[in-house]
């Protein structure tokens, strides 16, 4: 319940393949912390709805098919520590500015958020972090990003 409504405000999701996943809200009194908000944006409102009113609880593999969990691991803490190191090892501003771009663009028209994810990309271009990503792929080494 509560764990579940925590991870739904994480950008990535990992799961143990032995878990069962799912929101107590109606058994326990009313969600906190926006838990159903965010779980109607993450699988829809009709898979929302299965699993709070039908459900209740769903195992790891459903949960991965539903678009609730982005992996499903045996051990799930490992499986998060690389999943953190891989998203520490892409430039920082370029992570930022995309996160910034799909959260706000999906509140945006098409249109809006086109330009909205221009207006970033140009901010991106006179950064440290872009000349060292250019000169690490001209030259075929891995980036040392700096974050400026």
């Amino acid at each position: 319940g509560g764990g579940l409504e925590l991870a739904l405000a994480a950008d990535i999701r990992v799961a143990a393949s032995d878990c069962q996943i799912g929101l107590e809200a109606l058994t326990v009194g009313f969600p906190r912390a926006g838990g159903l908000q965010r779980l109607t944006r993450a699988i829809g409102r009709s898979r929302a709805t299965q699993l709070l009113l039908l459900e209740g609880q769903i195992d790891s593999a459903t949960a991965l098919d539903w678009g609730l969990v982005n992996l499903v691991a045996d051990n799930a803490s490992e499986a998060a520590w690389q999943v953190a190191g891989s998203i520490a090892s892409r430039g920082p501003l370029a992570t930022r500015y995309a996160k910034d771009a799909i959260r706000h663009g999906l509140e945006m028209p098409l249109a809006q958020a086109l330009h909205y994810e221009t207006e970033l990309t140009i901010l991106l271009q006179d950064t440290n972090d872009r000349a060292e990503g250019v000169d690490a792929f001209v030259n075929k080494r891995a980036p040392e990003f700096s974050g400026t």
